[in-house]
This record gives structure tokens, C-alpha cells and sequence, in this order.
């Protein structure tokens, strides 16, 4: 009951601040996926998914820096979104965080749910994409799903890093056509393998906003 009533009152709201979406057509309908896109804002965390209803109507669990899970009040709306947490700084239990996120992922996704990663790992301060992280590389093998790439533009203009009022500003939202990485399935995931999954979806997600991924 929950979810439905964050997406009208939340998603409502924050359609006030998209200019345009483009690429709707390009929307995985029939399988579960996961989304990955570019981050700047925590504006990002409710327009994405909102440029997809319709057509999509499933729920959206986040990957979520789990030190957001430490503030009791963001704790309880995490969890209520179905939020997961995700340890990004290689902290003292980062590996049990984070084998324990990839199992609840993979179980949303057999579900039928829709999984939505930053691969950066963090917000970006200027807007310029940055170095993605390997782990969204796994989860695909693993899950053995498409990929959903999306490029936001100007979301950093409207509510930037440390700022906690968004600015009367719109940003533009551009989803990519699925990525398929079937030809991996049976190899040895290895880190070079993750590496060059994780380039290949950080340099589509580039692509989307305009920049170069030079990493």
C-alpha cells in the first residue's frame, strides 16, 4: 500500500521538474531488468522511475549507500521503498553488505521488480560522469538480465550536492535501448570481464547525456 502512494504523491511532484523524457519506446515491458543511470542529484532517485509509468508498473528497489540506513528517519523510508543497501566505501563489512544486497536483488528480480543502480557509486559535484563501479557488472551475470541505460541532464542544476531545496529548473531524461549481455553468461567472471561489462554500460549511459566516458 505503501509504494503506490509514495509513486502519486512523490512521482506527481516530481514531474514538475522533467522537461522532456526520450526514448520511452525503448522500455524493457516484458522482463525484469535493471536500470543504471547517471548521478548528480537526489532528484535523480524519483524522476527516473517516474519517466517510466507507463508503461512500466512494477516496483523499483534502489541500491542505496547503506550509511543512509544508519539515520533512523531515512531508514524507515528506505525500507518502505524497498530500498537496498549497498556498502560503496569497501567499509570493514563491506563484503557480507554487499554479498547480502546482491541476494535480495536477485530475488526482486525474480519477482519480476526492476532494479535501479547508480554504477558511480556517489553523486557527481559538476555533472561529469565518473568512474563507474564493477558491481552492477556482477548482479548482470549473475541475474543474467538486461540492462536499461539512462542518461539524466541537468538534474545537478535543480538540487546539487548539499543543497536541500530544488531550484525552479528542469532536467531532461534520456533512456538507452536495452543492453544484452548474453555472450558473457558463460564465461569466467573475472575482474578484467567485470571491467568491460562496466564500460560498455557506462559508455551507453555517456552517450545519453552527451559526455565521453574516459575511463
Amino acid at each position: 500500500m505503501v509504494y503506490p502512494i509514495l509513486k502519486l504523491t512523490i512521482g506527481s511532484l516530481i514531474k514538475l521538474f522533467i522537461k522532456k523524457i526520450d526514448g520511452k519506446k525503448n522500455i524493457i515491458v516484458d522482463e525484469p531488468f535493471i536500470i543504471a543511470c547517471n548521478h548528480a542529484s537526489y532528484l535523480d532517485d524519483f524522476a527516473v522511475p517516474s519517466a517510466f509509468y507507463p508503461p512500466i508498473d512494477r516496483k523499483f528497489h534502489f541500491y542505496v549507500n547503506s550509511l543512509y540506513f544508519k539515520n533512523i528517519i531515512f531508514r524507515i523510508f528506505l525500507n518502505l521503498y524497498g530500498s537496498i543497501p549497498v556498502d560503496t566505501k569497501k567499509g570493514k563489512n563491506h563484503k557480507q553488505v554487499n554479498r547480502k544486497a546482491s541476494h535480495m536483488a536477485m530475488k526482486y528480480l525474480k519477482k519480476g521488480d526492476i532494479i535501479f543502480i547508480f554504477p558511480e557509486g556517489s553523486r557527481s559535484l559538476d555533472g561529469k560522469l565518473q568512474n563507474g563501479k564493477v558491481g552492477i557488472a556482477k548482479l548482470v551475470l549473475e541475474a543474467r538480465v538486461p540492462v536499461q541505460p539512462v542518461g539524466i541532464i541537468g538534474s545537478n542544476n535543480i538540487l546539487p550536492k548539499g543543497k536541500f531545496l530544488p531550484q525552479l529548473k528542469r532536467c531532461k531524461i534520456n533512456i538507452g535501448k536495452a543492453l544484452y549481455f548474453k555472450e558473457y553468461y558463460n564465461k569466467t567472471i573475472t575482474k578484467k570481464l567485470l571491467r568491460e561489462v562496466t564500460n560498455k554500460i557506462m559508455k551507453e549511459i555517456a552517450k545519453l547525456i552527451g559526455q565521453k566516458y574516459n575511463y
